[in-house]
């Protein structure tokens, strides 16, 4: 049965983007091709005509988006248009744009860009609206919307089919505003601190500066083997050696790593450095940056995350990792002399660990296994083991530690910054250390970097960098859960795994409903209905009515009559069942094949036109604006041909 339905379904989509095309070709074919239209004039935004309505009101104006609902009324129509800003009604009439234009109109789907010219008013129910003038053709949607592009089931292919996420979901749109808002106000406070933002390769022979895994690629040209970086550290660090004392950028990393709600293949890094200050210093700037961006972009620095408020107003909490494990741990590393002690109480407390780990190690393990997820207000987690930073200057009074931390909110690591290590003697031992542990199976480990030594041995000054993720900010900014919300295209494994090539479009179209209406907030204050029938009638008159659910097969206008329409149906008997209604003035033909509506199928025939009408399709009546409005009573495709109502 669920197989019937799907083929079902499959076919009716079908007919629906078959009919587009034709549409597209009768158009063409009558010198009205929307793709030959290269430009179109809009004057405003859909909120910019809201906004400014009484200096607006009665004047002419225009907009451009695409048609998102579209309501036939006989000769006067409404439709709401999207754009960039938001949507807008249109009160479409025959009687303004012209008997040729309205009839092209009511021949508009779901998904077509228009542009629309007309004068600013009100309806009677106070909404802003625009009473047109002109409508133009801009593009023809050849596909058909989805009614619903979002929920559990379709979350896989939004993040595949952005565009179509982006049209039918206005909060996912506001995300990726506030994203690009994000970055932009973090670059305009960098600059402002007398920052340079400069571009680093994409393409490196050895990639450092992190702990993860690269991706390889193959330079044709040059013969030889690249990767791709993993991070922006030593080649921003070799600007500072050479004399750009504040320099940052803001780009895409890769890392060959897992995917999960916080960790994506490619994501945005942003690394700074700054001559002559240290790891305090980048504590003040982030404390700092993280609030100016807040204020600016939210209007306020209290945020709320998944139901969690967190005040970027306060003074961030200060800690280091050895008070941190100790607090949530109840283990004093102060106490823990040896490498045998830190096992013994990895043992005692379940932490598993390497045979290649050593003390720091296992104490960075403590740190995940019993702090992070405490770490909600933002914390900054001070003086880390050495063993777990190679790049980062020791604390002269505790050569086992440096001065490093991690920034943390909602229990995730949001930067990490370090007082930058520039003794090349030390960053070579470093980096024979790092060695050893690649050579011992650590794949994540760094290698050394001949240039990068050599820029130290230049000379460096003392020096205070840091490495924001970037798409962790705009979803702890954006109250998003993944770190799919907020990367307008993640990467995603292919549909077709063994080919390696996705079937995104036919994805697309098995999934999305083939249905044109796009579930709206409807206004009812503006609609008038016919009063009830006082008079009764008795019960078993009425249960003799047969009213079931049919499929349109086929529809057609009847020649020589401009309100009727001819209905082929399935009404679940072995022989097909004509019925005429007069709805031409409110929909076209093939707008409906392929849809489920109701009928009375045990009617007398009568003849209309010439051709017996065997029963009455069920259709709405109502008056809105002034206007007769009429809906089809259509229901949900699930139901099957002749099911009966009750």
């Amino acid at each position: 049965m669920a197989e019937q339905n799907k083929n079902a379904q499959e076919q009716d989509l079908n007919k629906l983007l078959k009919v587009r095309r034709e549409k597209l070709a009768e158009l063409q074919e009558n010198g009205k091709d929307p793709f030959q239209i290269v430009k179109y004039d809009a004057t405003h935004h859909s909120q910019e005509i809201k906004d400014a309505f009484d200096e607006l009101e009665g004047k002419s104006v225009s907009v451009a988006g695409r048609i998102m609902s579209k309501r036939v009324m006989g000769k006067a129509s409404f439709c709401n248009i999207q754009d960039l800003k938001g949507n807008i009604q249109s009160y479409v009439a025959r009687d303004n744009i012209g008997e040729e234009s309205y009839k092209d109109f009511k021949k508009m789907d779901i998904g077509d860009i228009v542009g629309i010219k007309g004068e600013v008013f009100k309806t009677k129910t106070g909404e802003i609206s625009i009473h047109a003038t002109a409508v133009t053709l801009l593009s023809k949607s050849l596909q058909v919307l989805p009614e619903k592009f979002h929920g559990l089931t379709n979350t896989d292919l939004r993040y595949r089919q952005r565009y179509v996420d982006l049209i039918m979901n206005p909060e996912v749109k506001d995300t990726f505003v506030k994203r690009s808002k994000i970055i932009s106000t973090i670059r305009r406070y960098l600059d402002g601190q007398g920052f340079m933002e400069v571009e680093t390769p994409m393409l490196v022979a050895n990639a450092g500066g992190a702990a993860a895994r690269p991706f390889i690629t193959h330079s044709n040209a040059l013969g030889e083997d690249f990767k791709l970086r993993i991070s922006l550290e030593l080649y921003l660090k070799r600007l500072i050696v050479g004399g750009l004392e504040r320099v940052y950028e803001i780009g895409r990393v890769f890392r060959n790593e897992g995917v999960d709600t916080r960790h994506n293949p490619e994501f945005t890094l942003m690394e700074l450095y700054q001559a002559y200050t240290d790891y305090n210093g980048m504590m003040d700037l982030t404390e700092n940056l993280y609030r100016y961006v807040a204020q600016e972009v939210l209007g306020t620095t209290k945020i709320v995350y998944n139901g969690v408020e967190m005040d970027l107003g306060k003074p961030f909490e200060r800690i280091t990792m050895l008070d941190a494990v100790k607090k949530y741990s109840g283990v004093d590393f102060n106490e823990i002399h040896t490498l045998e002690e830190a096992r013994a109480a990895a043992d005692a407390h379940h932490v598993e660990y390497e045979e290649r780990h050593k003390k720091g190690d296992i104490l960075n393990l403590f740190f995940e296994e019993f702090v992070e997820e405490h770490l909600i207000q933002p914390t900054f987690v001070m003086d880390h083991p050495i063993e777990i930073s190679p790049l980062t200057k020791k604390k002269p009074e505790n050569p086992d530690y440096v001065e490093r931390f991690e920034f943390f909110m909602n229990g995730w690591e949001m930067a990490n910054a370090y007082s930058e290590l520039n003794d090349p003697i030390d960053q070579r031992e470093r980096f024979k250390a790092q060695e050893e542990l690649l050579a011992q199976g650590d794949d994540e480990a760094n290698t050394t970097d001949e240039d990068f030594m050599n820029a130290l041995e230049i000379g460096m000054p003392p020096t205070g960098g840091i490495g924001f993720g970037i798409d962790r900010m705009c979803m702890i900014l954006t109250d998003s859960a993944a770190i799919r919300d907020v990367l307008l295209f993640p990467t995603m494994k292919s549909l077709d795994a063994k080919k390696g090539e996705g079937k995104a479009e036919k994805a697309v179209e098995n999934a999305a409903v083939a249905e044109e209406k796009v579930a709206e907030k409807i206004d009812f204050s503006n609609v008038k209905i016919e009063p009830l029938f006082e008079e009764m009638i008795d019960f078993d008159t009425f249960a003799k009515a047969d009213f079931r659910a049919v499929k349109i097969l086929e529809c057609e206008a009847v020649p020589k009559s401009k309100k009727l329409l001819k209905f082929t149906l399935d009404d679940g008997t072995d022989r097909k069942r004509t019925i005429l209604s007069g709805i031409h003035e409110y929909y076209e033909p093939e707008d409906l094949i392929g849809k489920t509506a109701i009928a009375i199928v045990n009617l007398p025939p009568r003849k209309m036109m010439g051709i017996d009408s065997e029963g009455m399709l069920i259709s709405a009546v109502h008056e809105e604006d002034g206007h007769e409005g009429l809906n089809l009573l259509m229901v949900n495709d699930w139901i099957p041909a002749g099911a009966k109502l009750y």
